[in-house]
């Protein structure tokens, strides 16, 4: 492995690390928020809280969503498998895993996946 591509691992692993903590934080005030609220009352005040569960549960979905790619990308560091895409078996654009640092397809995996999603939707 040469240094630069090293470097540039390296850069994504903190990224990734800053970002895995920031959303973990989320995760703990997303649910205390959702915690603090009331609960009971009339038809009206129930309608809010199950208006906010619902919210709340798909914040956490995504973010749990997001944490989940992030340990896949962390796994893949430690095994020396990052960088590769998942569809193509190429190495990812080093500007994309700059960009997106959890990303597991290169631009043309992307691609050949959001085809392969629209054919088989129909």
């Amino acid at each position: 492995m040469t240094k630069s591509i090293e470097a540039i691992i390296n850069v994504c692993k903190e990224t990734l690390l800053n970002t895995k903590a920031n959303l973990l934080n989320r995760v703990r005030e997303n649910h205390a928020e959702y915690n603090s609220q009331e609960r009971g009352g009339d038809e009206a005040d129930l309608a809010v809280h199950v208006l906010a569960e619902d919210q709340f549960l798909r914040t956490q979905d995504r973010l749990r969503s997001q944490l989940l790619d992030i340990e896949i990308a962390l796994a893949k560091i430690s095994k020396g498998e990052y960088g590769i895409c998942e569809e193509t078996e190429e190495p990812i654009e080093v500007e994309r895993l700059l960009a997106i640092p959890w990303t597991r397809l290169s631009v043309e995996g992307a691609e050949i996946r959001e085809e392969l999603s629209k054919r088989y939707a129909k």
